[in-house]
């Protein structure tokens, strides 16, 4: 078995060297991390991102930082949306592993236990402590005390839609119900149809990622938490998903969304948006500068809040993904040329930078202060509002057998009972959460106080 293992790493190492020739942005470089550097030779290293949106900037940040460093260090920065995770996983198993990498809020716990990330505690200084002190987070960026990575930027969640469609349909604004949402989708696609335009769309060849980008703000605005947990009872429910599962099924029943979303990625759903096919959807504040550089667009769109379950505010759409940014390799021969590097990328200049291009919002405080409006179209409907904030991180499981996200989209495509699916998702995520208590992976706290109108106008007080 050991042997086969070995083969098959071989193989996609010798794969990913062939690739190489073809294209920067889909093929990972893993030669130079371990090479040994000679007096006077460059210091190489090899950078995996999976963003795409900010690519362009990445690019020529990089660039700019191996001209102008007096360390005479190079930086190859390489985009891989697809398969990452498993392209990390594969580089530390074949000791091919990059010296820096991105991790973000699905990757980051993993990538600690495995071992794939070095601590970055003796490398800050005192100003970048206090720089960033505001920003650490338990179970983001720091664990067993020990921070992993920094923040730049964060992303507010908001619905997408087209502003050409809506008036076609006769629709004066977004909607700000789940009722409202299923009748403008339907109008939409009445009108729209014929030109092979539909009301609304969701990634849903990733089901958990669709949902994580939808389900969970008209959650967490309608006053719960937006990943199936409770943390008044410190436990999983996912009853509250109910209403918006039902809301997602009826507009497929009724035809309103662009066929095949079963099986669409959100790039191509982008596509599909920048071509004028689709109403509505819900997404983070990248889109302004994915509208911008990677699927430029003549349609006339907007951002505003997504609809609640009733109309009544209750809560706040989560702040996603805004405590990781960069990590080092903990495989990286080169830890100290790495860590130079990410003092360039987390310096003022750079952070601030990236979000006046619009490509996210910052997520430190001191950059947030001084930095100017994104001159980006589209940004403004992103912009960080009382009905913004940092919601508390619920614990992170294994479940066994399907996860929220394919479960809820499996009653979507086929129907059954919705409430044997709760029923189902609750006992597993439970059953995962008490063995993970049991061994100490998490620590699960009830909070029967939480009120989630109480962070409101959080993000404002910074």
């Amino acid at each position: 078995m050991k042997r086969q293992i070995a083969t098959i790493c071989t193989a996609f190492i010798a794969a990913w060297s062939l690739a190489g020739c073809t294209s920067q942005t889909d093929a990972p470089t893993t030669t130079s991390t371990n090479a040994p550097v000679a007096s006077g030779e460059k210091t190489k290293l090899v950078f995996w991102t999976f963003d795409r949106h900010d690519f362009d900037f990445m690019k020529s940040t990089v660039e700019t930082f191996n001209k102008t460093n007096k360390d005479n260090i190079e930086v190859e920065v390489t985009s891989m949306a697809e398969n990452y995770t498993q392209s990390v996983d594969i580089a530390f198993a074949s000791n091919q592993m990059p010296d820096i990498l991105r991790p973000n809020q699905d990757t980051t716990i993993p990538f600690v236990k495995k071992g794939y990330l070095e601590p970055l505690d003796s490398y800050l200084t005192d100003d970048m402590k206090k720089k960033f002190e505001s920003t650490f987070q338990d179970q983001v960026n720091r664990f067993n005390g020990k921070i992993y990575s920094l923040p730049n930027f964060g992303y507010t969640l908001r619905l997408i839609y087209n502003k050409d469609l809506f008036d076609k349909a006769g629709i004066a604004n977004p909607p700000v119900t789940l009722k409202e949402l299923v009748e403008d989708a339907k109008k939409i696609t009445a009108v729209g149809k014929a030109d092979g335009q539909y009301g609304f769309a969701l990634n849903f060849k990733s089901p958990k990622s669709a949902l994580d980008r939808s389900a969970r703000e008209i959650l967490q605005l309608s006053g719960y938490d937006g990943f199936g947990f409770d943390e008044k009872q410190g436990q999983f429910d996912f009853t509250p998903y109910k209403a918006v599962i039902e809301a997602f099924k009826q507009m497929k029943d009724d035809g309103s969304m662009l066929p095949g979303v079963e099986s669409l990625d959100i790039d191509p759903l982008r596509a599909q948006f920048a071509q004028g096919k689709i109403g509505m959807y819900l997404s983070y504040s990248a889109e302004p500068g994915v509208y911008k550089s990677q699927f430029p667009t003549q349609i006339h769109w907007a951002a505003a809040q997504a609809p609640t379950i009733d109309g009544t505010v209750k809560g706040a759409a989560g702040f996603a993904n805004s405590g990781q940014w960069l990590g080092i390799s903990s495989g990286s021969k080169n830890k100290e040329a790495a860590w130079k590097f990410l003092s360039y990328m987390y310096s003022d200049s750079v952070l601030q930078d990236y979000h006046e291009q619009g490509f996210g919002l910052s997520a430190v405080p001191s950059i947030a202060a001084k930095a100017k409006k994104p001159e980006i179209n589209g940004v403004e409907g992103f912009l960080i509002t009382k009905y913004d904030a940092l919601w508390p991180v619920p614990p992170a499981v294994t479940v066994q057998g399907l996860d929220y996200g394919s479960a809820f989209l499996k009653y979507m495509l086929d129907g059954g009972s919705l409430d044997t699916v709760v029923s189902d998702l609750n006992s597993r995520y439970n059953a995962a959460l008490e063995k993970a208590a049991a061994s100490g992976d998490v620590k699960v706290t009830k909070d029967p106080s939480f009120d989630p109108a109480s962070l409101q106008g959080t993000m404002l007080d910074k």
